[in-house]
């Protein structure tokens, strides 16, 4: 095998990599379960690299995401059920389906009635869906759609976004930030309780109502989280790097010590920040 700008070539080696006896022990005893966590680390990946600006990993985070398709499609393809030209036949026929003011006779519509013709495509699309499988009729929802394998913070602002479609929202952003400080002093409330039970719901309500005031400012929230997380890796390393200058390291220093340092990072992050 040699390496190819072909997909063909990919799907190639995948197959080879699955074939027993002389394919990769590793590969044979994989499942859709068990690859699962690996297409969502792969997704995290790509959006990883964007926020970094480095498109050259993204070029490679990309074909990490490719793999695990043609690694399922293969899978697939091995229980009979459908294969990657399947795949590729699906979302063809669904971006044509639900892009009518493109390439079919919907042209020259207003934008919001391109998104009101997507939703109601989708509907039709999650009702046939139904149909085929054999599944109850239920009333329909505003919210049907909006996939339960999300990130939480995502999940909670697409619900918010499509109550917001109907007026369930608010029109001032300090009602939103009243809300997050409500939270909180509820969170407070239930940890002063020692009720865990409570904790967890208090500190979810807290979660939704900061996703609520992301996407009021406009700002996603999982890359807010990803920044932060970035923030304290920076910091954190700047306070092993400041410890081991004094031949220390966290576990012989305190929190006094550590703090000092993760504040003088701080300081200076604030300061290259400014002089930028």
């Amino acid at each position: 095998m040699t390496p190819s700008r072909d997909v063909a070539r990919l799907v190639e080696i995948m197959a080879a990599l699955r074939t027993p006896g002389t394919g990769c022990p590793w590969d044979l005893e994989q499942s859709f379960a068990t690859i699962a966590p690996f297409t969502l680390e792969e997704a995290y990946e790509v959006a990883d690299a964007i926020q970094r600006g480095d498109l050259e990993d993204l070029r490679d985070e990309l074909g990490d995401l490719l793999l695990q398709v043609v690694f399922h499609a293969r899978m697939a393809e091995e229980q009979g059920a459908f294969a990657l030209p399947d795949v590729v036949e699906a979302i063809t026929t669904k971006l044509v389906r639900r892009h009518p003011h493109v390439f079919g006779d919907a042209r020259d519509l207003p934008a919001e009635e391109v998104k009101a013709l997507w939703a109601e495509i989708k509907a039709e699309e999650k009702a046939e869906r139904a149909a085929r499988r054999g599944e109850p009729a239920r009333a329909p929802s505003l919210l049907d759609g909006i996939t339960r394998a999300l990130p939480g913070l995502t999940r909670a602002v697409k619900l918010q976004e499509k109550a917001a479609t109907v007026g369930f929202d608010w029109d001032d952003v300090a009602l939103v930030v009243g809300k997050v400080r409500e939270e909180a002093d509820e969170v407070a409330e239930a940890v002063a309780s020692g009720d865990r039970d409570a904790v967890e719901d208090e500190i979810g309500d807290l979660f939704c109502a900061v996703a609520n005031l992301a996407r009021h400012m406009g700002v996603d929230p999982e890359t807010a989280v990803r920044r932060s997380n970035a923030k304290f890796e920076r910091r954190f390393r700047a306070i092993e790097a400041g410890l081991a200058a004094r031949g220390k390291t966290p576990a012989d220093s305190d929190l006094d010590e550590m703090d000092a340092i993760w504040n003088e990072a701080k300081a200076a992050e604030r300061a290259a920040k400014a002089a930028a």
